[in-house]
């Protein structure tokens, strides 16, 4: 049994899935470090294996923590599209989205901003996000719906707005949807003033 993304599955969610069948040996991954995995490996309970160089061309993730201000986000904006890449705006209030992709979609009138979030019909967000994975869009503002499983490696800028609202873990896992490819990424996180 391979459980990916750890994190997501509580101990009671794990043991239900361990209980249909009996012997089943258990691969368990994650980036991010789960407590009592980690007990169980220290008290010999799991075995732990980590992998700790990342891809070879793989570059570190520039990581900022800045207070918000439009100026700066246009800035990132504009510095990830004028190398023809693309951007992730993590914009966690589905209600303000249309008026953010708006503002954005002024300020970059030649380039295409969408907004994405899980109260999207499951057929227009799958349409989103693969016209994303294509390149055609070049500014997605979306929800914590992209938080894992999209590895776009076009993708390398990523600003979370509100960023003192979430978890580390969450912001680790957020963070890693860029610098998936040999260009350097950087991560822009927002803070209110």
């Amino acid at each position: 049994l391979v459980v990916d993304e750890e994190h997501r599955f509580g101990v009671n969610h794990k043991e239900k899935i361990r209980s249909f069948k009996n012997n089943v040996d258990v691969l368990t991954l994650t980036a991010t470090p789960i407590p009592r995995t980690l007990q169980h490996s220290l008290i010999g309970l799991k075995n732990l294996t980590t992998i700790k160089t990342p891809p070879i061309s793989r570059k570190p993730i520039t990581t900022f923590v800045k207070y918000f201000d439009w100026v700066l986000v246009f800035s990132y904006i504009q510095k990830e599209i004028s190398r023809k890449g693309q951007v992730y705006f993590l914009y966690n209030d589905i209600k303000s989205i249309p008026f953010v992709v708006k503002k954005i979609q002024k300020r970059f009138k030649n380039k295409v901003v969408v907004g994405a979030s899980g109260k999207m019909d499951s057929k227009e967000l799958e349409e989103t996000i693969l016209a994303f994975f294509d390149g055609f869009i070049d500014v997605l503002v979306c929800t914590t719906i992209i938080e894992s499983g999209l590895d776009i490696t076009n993708a390398n800028t990523i600003i979370i707005n509100n960023a003192q609202n979430f978890g580390l873990a969450q912001l680790y896992q957020i963070r890693g949807r860029v610098g998936r490819g040999k260009r350097q990424a950087s991560c822009l996180l927002l803070v209110p003033p």
